[in-house]
């Protein structure tokens, strides 16, 4: 029998893709958006690697109301994302390094393969269960707090 069971691991360690190492996790930090009369709090997936990057939030069927994605281009650049392997609608808020919304996507189309992006540098683009900008009326005066933003000066946070 333990030879059995040394035969089939064995055997799954030799499939495509099974001596791929383990998926990085991501670190979980505070998002703030402000408008002129509220301000929202949302715990927020910090994709800053290539590989998080890469993976966003695909092969997820869910996303609770106050969670985000939180995609961080350092240095800030043009950025064009799509939604293969995303089971679920999302709004995109694209933001300037200094906090500001640059562009607004709402209800970004499941598992399409159509190019979403805006041609100015942004630092970073937050994901949000679609409906989530309707909801809370958030528009490109408003403001994103974060530590990878320029203001998070304001609040007192160093930024890196």
């Amino acid at each position: 029998m333990r030879l059995l069971r040394t035969a089939l691991l064995t055997a799954l360690l030799m499939l495509p893709g099974a001596g791929l190492r383990a998926q990085e996790p991501a670190r979980i930090e505070p998002l703030t958006i402000t408008s002129a009369d509220s301000a929202t709090l949302f715990s927020a997936e910090v994709a800053d690697t290539d590989e998080l990057r890469e993976r966003g939030l695909m092969f997820r069927h869910r996303l609770p109301e106050n969670q985000a994605m939180l995609f961080d281009f350092d240095p800030p650049r043009p950025v064009s994302m799509w939604m293969k392997n995303t089971y679920i609608p999302l709004d995109m808020l694209f933001v300037r390094a200094d906090g500001t919304i640059a562009a607004i996507v709402e209800n970004a189309v499941p598992k399409s393969l159509e190019t979403i992006g805006v041609q100015e540098p942004v630092r970073g683009v937050i994901e949000l269960a679609a409906g989530t900008v309707k909801r809370l009326g958030i528009t490109q005066q408003d403001k994103v707090y974060n530590r990878i933003f320029a203001t998070s000066e304001d609040l007192g946070q160093v930024s890196p």
